[in-house]
This record gives structure tokens, C-alpha cells and sequence, in this order.
């Protein structure tokens, strides 16, 4: 698969999933989390929200290291064939919502029951800045596509 064909998958997956399983690190200890999440076009950002009072915000503050898989599967024995997952890894950090509202925008478009959520003042827009994506298909086939 081509780079330019590549892209197009990931960043179709990312814009059809609402779910995602973050992974984080805190003292050699990691953590996963199930976050809303949204990604920009050119794939470089993925955006999160999250309560600072977590274990998730907690550990990437420690340690801004993340990865983040998004899949699409069905939980069927079609996905061994069909289904697609992507694993982002990046840094991650917290972004001033004021400075960012025009993510906030989207981020609340695509997901309209987290509006509250977003707009509190205990919680934080955190931008995960990618550097690779590994995309996995048809069980096995492995594909790397490099931002950085």
C-alpha cells in the first residue's frame, strides 16, 4: 500500500471511530483508558478530554509518552479478516481551551454529549502530537506511515 492510500485508511478510521484506548506510563506502571477522541486532517494531532483529577492525566503529565489504538472491529470472527486497527504514538499535553476553540468546536461536533464535559473547568484538552502510526490489516499486515 502507498503512502497517499495509507493516509486515506488511517485518517478514514479516525474520523468514522468515537473510541479509543489510551495508553500511558507512570513509574514503569502503564494504564489504559477509554477516551472520546479527534483528529485532525493532516493526522499530525489527536485531541482528548479528560478530568485532571485521573490516573490518565496523572501519568502523562509524568510522562508524556502515550500511544493510542483506534480499531474498527466488530467483536466477530470477520474482523480476523476485515478489521483495521491504527496505534498512534506521540507526546501528549494539555492545550488552553481558551486558545483552542476552534477544536473545542469540533471536538463537540463529533461528540455533542461531552459538551459539558469539555467546557468544565476541572477538565483538560490534551493534544497528543503523532509521530507514527501503525496500522494493522487483515490480522498481520503491518504498515508503518512516519509524520516525523
Amino acid at each position: 500500500m502507498k503512502e497517499r492510500e495509507l493516509r486515506a485508511h488511517v485518517l478514514d478510521l479516525l474520523k468514522n471511530q468515537n473510541l479509543a484506548v489510551l495508553s500511558t506510563d507512570r513509574g514503569g506502571h502503564p494504564y489504559a483508558s477509554l477516551v472520546g477522541f479527534l483528529a485532525d486532517d493532516d493526522l499530525k494531532f489527536i485531541y482528548f478530554v479528560t478530568t485532571r483529577a485521573t490516573r490518565k492525566f496523572d501519568a502523562l503529565t509524568s510522562n508524556p509518552r502515550v500511544a493510542m489504538l483506534i480499531d474498527n472491529r466488530s467483536n466477530t470472527y470477520g474482523d480476523f479478516r476485515e478489521a483495521m486497527a491504527v496505534t498512534a504514538l506521540g507526546e501528549a499535553g494539555e492545550i488552553e481551551k481558551a486558545k483552542h476553540q476552534d477544536i473545542v468546536k469540533a471536538y463537540v461536533e463529533k461528540h455533542p454529549h461531552l459538551s459539558d464535559f469539555i467546557s468544565s473547568p476541572t477538565s483538560a484538552l490534551v493534544r497528543i502530537e503523532v509521530e507514527t502510526y501503525y496500522a494493522v490489516t487483515r490480522f498481520q499486515q503491518v504498515m508503518e506511515l512516519h509524520l516525523k
